[in-house]
């Protein structure tokens, strides 16, 4: 069944266009939104899917609306797809209690415990719902998908890629949390979403994951020097050293005095662009 889409936005920018849309989802139980931009090419041929998952509190606007991404995809010839970062205004008990958790705060897994476990399957949703989803309503190449994010979402775009890697043919992250297990967002979040199980925790640890080697692409990470959450939350050196153990190729970069902005990723995007484009295109 095809699903019915809802446009709240469509506009023109630099020869593509740039959509808000909003539909209801089977495996959230909800409605969820999401925003894309197509690039100019699409007009005349199906083109690669580039997804970016956002971080805490965003949603499908902030990076379409800060990044300077357009431009970029246009010259690339990437559709760039965001979703939100959770279902929103679904009656969950205290999904707006605090800012880290519910409302804004998906972590991009599936809840498995109650009362998250109805709507809160972000995993899920971005991995296939979202995928089929663009593929039926936008011209784009299904098999040519790359996958990046922010904080929360560079976390989850490489468990996506990392539990995945016959979809993703690349990933890459700005200041993502790299051992949720070991940080305070994760652990809080783990435990509401998932439980007491640690063994199912792993499954959304990108430094328990890419311990399988199951991902032969190179990953790109930036990480500003003065983030602010550097030292507590977002653990590079975890990360580094679990890629380092088996062989799996990573380009960490320490970028001295950036912090954990939109200005941090405005910076560097076209690098990661650049870095999709190389196994998309």
């Amino acid at each position: 069944m095809i699903a019915v889409l809802n446009p709240i936005s469509e506009s023109l920018c630099f020869g593509g266009k740039v959509g808000f849309y909003r539909h209801f989802s089977a495996t959230c139980d909800s409605e969820m939104g999401f925003s894309v931009y197509q690039p100019p090419q699409a007009q005349s041929h199906p083109v690669p899917v580039l997804y970016y998952l956002s971080g805490l509190t965003c949603t499908e606007e902030n990076f379409m609306i800060k990044a300077g991404i357009q431009r970029l995809a246009a010259k690339y010839g990437l559709m760039v797809v965001v979703p939100d970062t959770s279902p929103r205004n679904t009656g969950t008990p205290g999904e707006d209690e605090d800012w880290d958790l519910g409302t804004g705060a998906g972590f991009y897994l599936d809840a498995t415990v109650e009362p998250w476990s109805r709507h809160y399957q972000m995993y899920s949703y971005v991995v296939k719902e979202l995928p089929q989803l663009i593929a039926e309503q936008f011209p784009a190449i299904p098999n040519k998908q790359g996958i990046f994010g922010h904080s929360m979402g560079g976390h989850g775009a490489l468990v996506c890629a990392l539990r995945n890697p016959e979809q993703y043919l690349s990933v890459s992250a700005f200041a993502p949390i790299l051992a949720p297990m070991r940080c305070p967002w994760g652990q809080k979040a783990f435990k509401a979403y998932l439980g007491a199980n640690s063994e199912e925790w792993r499954n959304y640890d990108a430094s328990e994951l890419v311990q399988r080697g199951q991902f032969n692409q190179p990953i790109l990470i930036d990480i500003g020097t003065a983030d602010p959450f550097l030292t507590e939350q977002l653990l590079p050196e975890v990360f580094e050293r679990a890629c380092a153990a088996v062989g799996q190729v990573l380009t960490l970069r320490m970028q001295p005095g950036y912090d954990h902005s939109y200005y941090f990723i405005a910076t560097f995007i076209e690098d990661h662009i650049r870095h999709h484009a190389s196994s998309l295109t």
